[in-house]
């Protein structure tokens, strides 16, 4: 394993390494950065459109939007470490392609239902889970392709803060856009646009002409099962990779059941218009923007551990604002704006620091598995936030609810405190 400096002492800080050149010379990142942006805005219309769609057209049960947003989440915890093997045996391009190509289809096919008047809750439930296959098929490609973009270790945190900056600004652009075009065409029509957006992906992925290096052909006797147990040990076998993968889907399970009560809770209880709502998500994700546009120079400028410590302080803490806000509608739905942009900001700065020490630690034929094994840990959180959560909800009530996540999640602060990963003192050395 790598070895990784933790606790006090001296260091070298990466401000202070013989500069290179810049991303912004590099046209096949910045292809790929530009088609990624367009389709994270798309992709922000699909996340509020969905569970809009089931509460609006089919009156759904805080467990049916639970469930909905479980389904799209779950094929994270199923396939995501078979999809890393695969990704590490393919070209990774390739595999982004099929996935892109496949969501723009299943998103159209919302719409052209809706038209023609066979959408119904089942239906939308199976797309939405399939929509999450392709997912994760796609994230696990493109976290695995962009070293091979970038090629120098030391641009990583750029590059990841780049892409942080533009997965931020879809986020405050995002929900805005959404509650606008389902307020003014249905929540089923406006996913055109996300279907667009992925048609706009897939011609920048054919744009970009890096040749990937040729995978590495397994050697005898070798299996599925095999291939991804030896990813699974390089993560949990590392000192700092496994406190990420331990910590990590408790992080997400906060915010997606959070997220998934909270819109049951804004129609039902609080009386706010999908315009609305849009608007209280696209207000409180300018915290993400702004943790993405300082985490590369906060990094620099201070101890990495401290940054990632606080960071996720922030993602657990945030949710108290949303389940204690109380007073006039004016001031509960600041706080609300309050709560997000909390967890937003932690998320941008601590989801840099997460990558570039994952991209950092890791040899390249062992990418796709370390990125799969991530994606399975942490959406296999999140999926089972989204299907607790509205089992929370409907138990306990929308606003009591709240209150039960909230407080778990701050409680996670206790475990974080102490993780070898808060101690650490800047990113390592590249692996071999």
């Amino acid at each position: 394993m790598t070895a990784t400096a933790i606790g006090p002492g001296p260091q070298t800080r990466p401000a202070e390494r013989p500069p290179t050149a810049r991303l912004r010379h590099n046209r096949d990142f910045l292809k790929f950065w530009s088609g990624e942006t367009l389709s994270l805005l798309g992709s922000q219309v699909t996340t509020l459109a969905l569970p809009l769609t089931a509460v609006i057209a089919f009156d759904a049960t805080p467990e049916q939007v639970g469930l909905l947003r479980f389904l799209q989440l779950v094929p994270y915890l199923g396939l995501a470490l078979v999809f890393g093997v695969l990704v590490d045996r393919m070209p990774r391009r390739r595999a982004m392609l099929l996935a892109n190509g496949a969501r723009m289809v299943l998103v159209g096919l919302v719409p052209l239902l809706a038209a023609t008047h066979r959408l119904t809750l089942p239906v939308l439930l199976a797309l939405a889970c399939a929509i999450g296959v392709f997912s994760v098929l796609f994230d696990v490609g493109w976290m695995s392709f962009v070293p091979t973009l970038v090629k120098d270790p030391e641009h990583y945190v750029e590059a990841n803060q780049k892409l942080g900056v533009t997965a931020s600004t879809a986020d405050v652009a995002g929900p805005g856009l959404a509650g606008l075009l389902i307020g003014a065409l249905t929540a089923p029509v406006a996913l055109v646009a996300d279907a667009f957006s992925y048609l706009v992906s897939l011609l920048t992925l054919l744009w970009i002409r890096t040749p990937e290096p040729r995978p590495e052909p397994p050697a005898a006797g070798r299996h599925l099962g095999r291939e991804l147990a030896e990813g699974l040990r390089w993560v949990f076998g590392d000192r700092v990779l496994r406190p990420l993968a331990l910590l990590g889907p408790f992080c997400n399970f906060s915010m997606v059941s959070v997220w998934t009560v909270f819109v049951l809770y804004a129609v039902r209880d609080q009386g706010l218009t999908p315009t609305w709502i849009g608007v209280v998500f696209s207000a409180s994700s300018v915290g993400g923007l702004v943790g993405a546009a300082v985490s590369g120079r906060v990094v620099r400028r201070f101890r990495l551990g401290p940054v990632y410590a606080v960071s996720m302080a922030a993602i657990f803490a945030s949710p108290l604002l949303v389940a204690f806000a109380d007073g006039p509608k004016p001031v509960r739905t600041a706080l609300f704006v309050g709560s997000f942009f909390i967890g937003y900001l932690g998320l941008a700065v601590a989801g840099v620091v997460m990558v570039s020490l994952r991209q950092t630690l890791t040899p390249q034929p062992l990418m796709g598995r370390m990125n799969a094994a991530f994606r399975t840990l942490l959406f296999g959180g999140g999926s089972l936030g989204g299907l607790l959560g509205g089992v929370i909800g409907g138990a306990l009530g929308l606003r009591r609810g709240l209150v039960a996540i909230a407080v778990g999640s701050a409680l996670m602060l206790v475990p974080l405190a102490l993780s070898p990963v808060s101690r650490l003192r800047a990113l390592p050395p590249p692996a071999a």
